[in-house]
């Protein structure tokens, strides 16, 4: 049974360590990159009918930066900084500020205040400038991607990128490959236990679990296999695995020290050598394709492939701009396969009720040995609902931001200028009691269509993967990864 599968598989999940990697890893949160709106952006006080004044952001309230600073590090909450904005909420309202200098982020923490702020982001929506990525872009050279482009080109560039990696068709073509690497995964766990676990115990299964979304985008993507669940992995594809890790964590530093300083500190050095070996294996690959593509029309052989064929024979990018592109792809598509996965199985193992109900929802539709494909997964609704309540309750991104740089918006009773940064506090409006009743609680049932809970929930009372134009490109990939994944848990751990 699934349950004993799990149990004997002996996960240990610690929360404070996943609630750390949550908040290391996420290095796009707007709290990472609170740095765009400033004082000297003028907020004004509109007159309504001659009489009532129009709130603005001078009205709202909020901690001081040595407040924050003292909530951070005296009060403990630098490594669960995701609940910080449960609390600030009960201190502040729904809607808050907060300094750092002379910079001021908006923070949105109710469901109708956040889906205020997105129906006003405009044609080109911006999280923000991610200044010191494009900064390493811009020294090296190198194309922006979807991650670091802004307005009409942004929109060009995603328009392109877009159908490969959103189309359910296109998506659906990638359930081979992805049931491949499940494979290879479900075989390396199976080895670690037996060499390393006394035949019960994988030591670390987070780690294992990085590395299987890593090599499923890369094959995805780059339409190649990196290694990654080897029994030995390669050296190279150990180094570009630790160049991810490395990035994320330096970029979490580089954003705290003015930009005029970044060239002369230490961390600079280290930021810019970890892209490098990200760009780096990534043209390796590039190239590589465009060397076999080459061979095949030279022999006058079909040229075929998925993703990266078909962005190099599009000719809709240059070879620049889909290297740019596809780089920043593979790291928007590992942590929230890594994490929800994670505490899927964390959850599973600790309430036995759900695991059988998702047993017998996947024998239903798998008898025996079948391998699920992305058709029989559109007939687990359990099993989404597991995936959508864990990323509910462990949501990858704890906060999201928008800048608004087309126009001035109302949100609330307040009016905001162009160019106010705005955090939307998602994980504490996905503790929301008022949509999620006992929301503590690990319930996927929450979720099933038809459920009484399901009618009183609000259409933004949890966006994991965000909305609109903006929303996760890689979302759809990441979805047929965390299903295939523990769909077929139950008959190989």
């Amino acid at each position: 049974m699934l349950r004993k599968s799990l149990v004997s598989l002996g996960l240990r999940v610690n929360r404070q360590q996943h609630a750390g990697i949550q908040t290391a890893k996420a290095g796009l949160n707007a709290g990472n990159h609170a740095g765009i709106h400033r004082r000297d952006a003028a907020t004004t006080t509109t007159v309504i009918n001659d009489s009532v004044k129009q709130k603005t952001m001078d009205d709202l309230g909020g901690p001081s930066l040595m407040s924050t600073l003292n909530w951070l590090f005296v009060k403990g909450y630098f490594k669960k900084a995701q609940q910080m904005q449960i609390e600030h909420r009960k201190i502040y309202g729904p809607l808050w500020k907060s300094t750092f200098g002379p910079l001021v982020v908006v923070n949105v923490a109710t469901a109708e205040l956040i889906e205020q702020v997105l129906r006003q982001e405009g044609r080109h929506p911006v999280r923000t400038d991610m200044p010191h990525w494009r900064r390493y872009r811009e020294v090296r050279n190198h194309a922006y991607g979807p991650l670091t482009e802004m307005g009409a080109n942004w929109q060009r560039i995603r328009s392109i990128l877009n159908p490969r990696m959103l189309k359910p068709k296109h998506v659906s073509s990638y359930t081979n490959t992805v049931n491949d690497v499940v494979t290879d995964f479900i075989h390396r766990v199976a080895w670690l236990r037996d060499t390393n676990g006394g035949g019960v115990m994988v030591n670390d299964l987070t780690e294992e679990l990085y590395k299987f979304a890593f090599e499923g985008i890369c094959s995805v993507l780059f339409e190649t296999r990196m290694g990654c669940l080897n029994e030995e992995v390669p050296e190279e594809t150990q180094k570009f695995i630790v160049s991810v890790g490395e990035m994320f964590r330096l970029s979490n530093i580089i954003i705290l020290f003015p930009k005029r300083i970044w060239p002369y500190i230490p961390f600079w050095k280290q930021f810019a050598a970890a892209w490098d070996h990200l760009f780096k294996i990534s043209e390796e690959m590039v190239q590589k394709k465009m060397a076999q593509i080459q061979q095949q029309v030279h022999l006058k052989q079909q040229v075929e492939g998925a993703y990266l064929t078909h962005l190099l024979l599009s000719d809709q990018m240059t070879v620049t701009e889909i290297l740019g592109s596809i780089t920043e792809l593979l790291l928007a598509g590992v942590d929230t396969t890594s994490n929800t996965i994670a505490w899927s199985l964390y959850q599973l193992a600790k309430i036995p009720e759900i695991q059988e109900q998702l047993y017998q929802e996947v024998i239903r539709v798998c008898p025996g040995d079948k391998v699920p494909t992305s058709e029989d997964i559109a007939h687990m609704p359990y099993l989404k609902a597991i995936i959508r309540e864990t990323l509910r309750l462990y949501p990858v991104v704890p906060g999201n931001a928008r800048l608004n740089v087309e126009n001035e918006i109302v949100v609330g009773d307040h009016l905001f200028p162009k160019n106010t940064l705005f955090h939307l506090c998602h994980y504490a409006v996905s503790y929301d009691e008022s949509f999620f009743p006992d929301a503590h609680s690990f319930l996927p049932d929450r979720w099933l269509r038809g459920s009484d809970e399901r009618t009183k929930q609000h259409p933004f009372g949890s966006v994991p993967f965000g909305f609109g134009i903006r929303a996760c490109l890689g979302r759809r990939v990441a979805e047929l990864e965390m299903y295939l994944l523990l769909s077929r848990v139950k008959a190989s751990l």
